[in-house]
């Protein structure tokens, strides 16, 4: 069964081969062909013309089908919502909206809150700033430390020896807490281990 479907198909490459130069006018049909030599008195010889082949026309790309007609609306949104007799593809709402605690804007769960996030960004934006123009772009062999409108006073001046100090002519924020730029107190961790012991 195999083998006459592979013969067929060789035959019907053939023909389209044979096919393909009348049809786009690199050779005349035979029958022109033989009824001008029949005419002529000079004889044609049949290596005047190439042999013509479907690589040729071709060449290395690649004859693919595509679509005659545009896509209607109905189909398009059929494919997209479904239909309602077969396959309706219902509109789900969102339930993993929350309403923020801080600003009250809403926010997806598992992310940042991004109006907050906004306040975040533009506070770090202006101490980089402040920073770079107190301090220059040296290297910080020293801890910098970021003090808002009267927050120095409130520590003696000993205890800003050996310190670089950037002074924020503002004053602080509700949401930034003194306690972000304060080092931890409790020693590193001198083990690998992730999980939990001695529990219980």
């Amino acid at each position: 069964m195999i083998p006459r479907i592979l013969v067929r198909l060789e035959v019907l490459l053939q023909h389209m081969e044979h096919s393909f130069p009348v049809l786009f006018g690199t050779k005349p049909p035979p029958s022109i062909v033989s009824l001008v030599a029949s005419n002529s008195s000079v004889p044609i010889s049949s290596n005047s013309v190439e042999p013509f082949s479907l690589k040729d026309l071709i060449g290395d790309g690649f004859l693919w089908a595509v679509p005659r007609n545009r896509r209607t609306i109905e189909k398009r949104l059929k494919r997209k919502f479904g239909h309602p007799d077969y396959v309706w593809k219902l509109i789900k709402p969102k339930t993993t909206l929350r309403t923020c605690n801080q600003c009250g804007h809403d926010y997806e769960v598992g992310l940042l809150c991004p109006h907050c996030y906004d306040k975040v960004r533009k506070e770090t934006e202006l101490i980089q700033e402040k920073i770079q123009k107190e301090l220059g772009l040296d290297p910080v062999d020293k801890e910098v430390i970021v003090l808002y409108d009267g927050e120095k006073g409130e520590k003696p001046n000993e205890q800003w020896n050996g310190k670089r100090i950037v002074e924020m002519q503002r004053p602080r924020p509700m949401w930034f807490s003194k306690n972000l730029m304060q080092k931890t107190t409790q020693p590193a961790a001198t083990t690998e281990e992730a999980k939990p012991n001695e529990l219980g």
